[in-house]
């Protein structure tokens, strides 16, 4: 038996998995993390390991071992397309259990009540964008809430799920633009904090700026319904629309 064989037989059985899960359980509900919100996390990271499995195994089938022949190379593109076909139907299947199992959530693609796990990722994930583009500022933090879930309730959600990476890109792709919003309207800036332009001052644009890209109606229509200020919106309309 080789030493490969011998970690394959260390690898995790169904037991000691549960066991694992339910002993995560127990330590976050002892910090006070509602178990409900607890499962959703755990959840989103199960889907999200299948989902890089899944990635990892379509490049592998990319390096076919062609000096074996091209036979046994079709053998084995064919059988890695068979195993992503299967994982990523798995991958899928857990994020739909992911997304409809929390106390928010009753189809993964109709948009329903944002739920306290879906507001604290949201919140993990456009803090360190907004500090990669400017300072921390004093704006009342109160605001944060109010304002992801007007952002929030644009999306299902299974887009919830996948809201960080969507962050991530568009900063990505907008960075210059951001880089002068921020250096224009921001904190350090001759603008105010109070006025039609102090949401630039909170973490919260970066979302914000991202929906009026990408649905502005539907952002709109959320913030009226959440009774938001009108002024912020058009604030942060005007700066992301002007001239660079």
């Amino acid at each position: 038996m080789n030493t490969a064989d011998e970690g394959r037989q260390q690898q995790l059985d169904v037991a000691s998995v549960l066991n694992a899960k339910t002993t995560l359980l127990q330590l976050l509900a002892r910090a006070g993390v509602y178990t409900g919100d607890a499962e959703e996390l755990i959840g989103l990271v199960e889907a999200g390991a299948l989902a890089l499995a899944h990635t990892e195994i379509t490049e592998a089938r990319r390096s076919a071992p062609r000096e074996k022949g091209e036979v046994y190379a079709s053998g084995w593109s064919d059988g890695a397309l068979a195993v992503t076909d299967e994982l990523g139907d798995v991958a899928e299947r857990a994020l739909i259990r992911a997304v409809t199992t929390g106390p928010s959530a009753d189809s993964p693609d109709e948009r329903s009540p944002v739920g306290r796990a879906e507001m604290e990722r949201a919140k993990v994930a456009v803090t360190p964008l907004y500090l990669s583009f400017a300072d921390v500022s004093d704006l009342d933090p109160e605001v944060t809430e109010q304002v992801l879930g007007a952002v929030l309730r644009t999306m299902s959600p299974r887009q919830r799920a996948g809201y960080p990476g969507r962050l991530t890109r568009f900063a990505s792709a907008h960075q210059a633009h951001l880089e002068r919003l921020y250096a224009e309207y921001g904190p350090g800036s001759p603008i105010a904090i109070h006025g039609r332009y102090s949401l630039v001052h909170s973490p919260t644009s970066v979302a914000v700026l991202e929906r009026l890209a990408e649905t502005p109606t539907a952002l709109h229509e959320e913030w009226d319904a959440a009774e938001l200020p009108p002024a912020w919106l058009d604030g942060l309309t005007t700066a992301w629309g002007s001239p660079a």
